[in-house]
């Protein structure tokens, strides 16, 4: 009790000194009000994570009672268009669940000719990242950590550098499509780039990085890698294992399978259905999911309220709607206007400073804090680097990529690392230390981080 107490102290007092050094730089006092609430909300996702979405509620109620934001701007800013996208795509990933999938999709690791080491960390590897581009981080992971446990428990191995492998991977792979985390589809409304852009431009940087991190995994796990071939030359084929955990694809199953295929092939063409019917930018990819979600809520009608109650993350997507809109606030007092023009201040307007800039300060804020928060900040920011002649795209880029990269560098950097430690804390009784954590995270992080670096700065692919 008395150590929260500190931390709300330290929480409170910390915002006031943003709070009062905005005003010695010169903010208004709305503006200063707008950055100090922000603060108290990121720094309270940080230090309360279980009562974040308390701190959005006050913040909100703080800036309406001070009129620095009217509710039709906080309608505005609360970002519907993405919340009720995640909304549909939760009810799909919802159905998968029920229909099996995941459970199917897992037991394809186990079914490897000759399986060694390796070749197990390298599937696992591209499995993890390939789930995360096509659900989403957390749901890719889920099950990922239930098919670790079991052949690791078959195999009679320490799980922890598996686990964090799979999160490592899942991490990487989820900046590879607007699917793969919240702050894609995030990037995606806010900057005008499409599906298709995120395949082209996104998706092969992230499978490069995936082989740079399956390079530094193996050479750093190489000692429990020797054990596991040990293990599984001792035990031989895992014939029995297939049989026990193998699930094959009933007729739900591929149902599922072909209504989350045309899905996914809708989303994939969503930019050329907009331009066919002369529709907004990103309106097709963002009603897509609802279709979707409707018409399978048809057809599995006795089980559409277990969908909507249990599957959609209720708590998170109203921590987001307001997140927003405390972020759009910024926007709205120019307080984000303001922080742009100081940032070229210090790196001028040379589009490579601000690009490394954007991207180093993403990829190491994403490791203190949650990446969606993070970007949600900057988010407002970049789209004000515009006035000054700077081109967005590459910045969009150094975003995305720093947000999702950089939470592979601590225990609390993503959303994925601790749905997975406390899965293996609950099933196995496992703790994992922060520096094991940390020396395999620092590594992969910086590693594929540089290797984004130096792809945005000496690419013309990417500018």
């Amino acid at each position: 009790m008395r150590t929260n107490l500190s931390k709300l102290i330290l929480l409170f007092a910390i915002a006031t000194v943003i709070g009062v050094w905005s005003r010695v730089i010169g903010m208004s006092p709305h503006q200063a009000l707008a950055v100090a609430i922000f603060s108290v909300s990121l720094l309270g996702t940080l230090f309360f994570w279980d009562f974040r979405i308390s701190f959005v509620f006050l913040g909100i109620s703080v800036l309406l009672a001070s009129k620095t934001i009217d509710l039709e701007h906080l309608v505005a800013f609360s970002s519907l268009e993405i919340i009720l996208f995640l909304v549909g795509m939760m009810v799909i990933v919802g159905l998968l669940k029920d229909a099996g999938f995941f459970a199917w999709i897992v037991t394809l690791i186990l079914r490897i000719r000759n399986m060694t080491a390796k070749k197990f960390v390298f599937v696992l590897a591209v499995i993890s990242a390939l789930l995360a581009c096509a659900v989403d981080e957390v749901t890719s992971i889920i099950f990922m950590v239930a098919a670790i446990l079991e052949i690791c428990d078959y195999f009679e191995a320490d799980p922890i550098p598996y686990i964090i492998i799979s999160v490592l991977a899942t991490n990487i792979g989820s900046a590879g499509t607007v699917l793969g985390n919240p702050i894609g589809i995030l990037i995606a409304t806010k900057s005008g780039l499409t599906f298709e852009d995120f395949i082209i431009k996104a998706f092969p940087l992230a499978m490069i990085s995936l082989v740079v991190m399956i390079f530094i995994v193996i050479a750093f796990y190489k000692k429990s890698l020797e054990k596991l071939d040990q293990q599984i030359k001792k035990l031989g084929s895992n014939e029995i294992l297939i049989d026990l955990i193998s699930v094959p694809p009933d007729k739900n199953t591929k149902a599922a399978l072909y209504i989350f295929g045309i899905t996914i092939a809708f989303i994939a063409l969503s930019h050329r259905l907009d331009v066919m019917w002369k529709l907004e930018n990103n309106t097709v990819l963002l009603i897509v999911p609802l279709v979707a979600a409707g018409l399978i809520m048809i057809w599995k009608h006795n089980k559409a309220q277990e969908f909507i109650e249990k599957d959609v993350e209720w708590g998170t997507l109203l921590f987001f709607l307001l997140l927003f809109a405390q972020t759009g606030t910024l926007k709205y007092t120019g307080a984000t206007d303001f922080l742009a023009q100081k940032i070229t201040g210090i790196t001028g307007h040379n589009p490579y400073f601000i690009t490394t800039f954007v991207l180093w300060v993403s990829a190491i804020g994403s490791s203190i804090l949650d990446n969606v928060v993070l970007v949600a900040a900057f988010i407002p920011v970049i789209q004000e680097f515009q006035k000054f002649g700077i081109a967005l795209q590459p910045l969009w880029w150094a975003l995305l990529f720093g947000g999702c990269f950089g939470g592979n560098i601590t225990l609390v950097g993503s959303t994925a690392n601790i749905v997975a430690l406390g899965l293996l804390q609950k099933e196995r009784k496992i703790k994992i230390s922060f520096f094991t954590w940390f020396w395999i995270g620092l590594s992969v992080g910086t590693a594929t981080t540089l290797v984004i670096w130096i792809a945005l700065l000496f690419l013309p692919f990417y500018k």
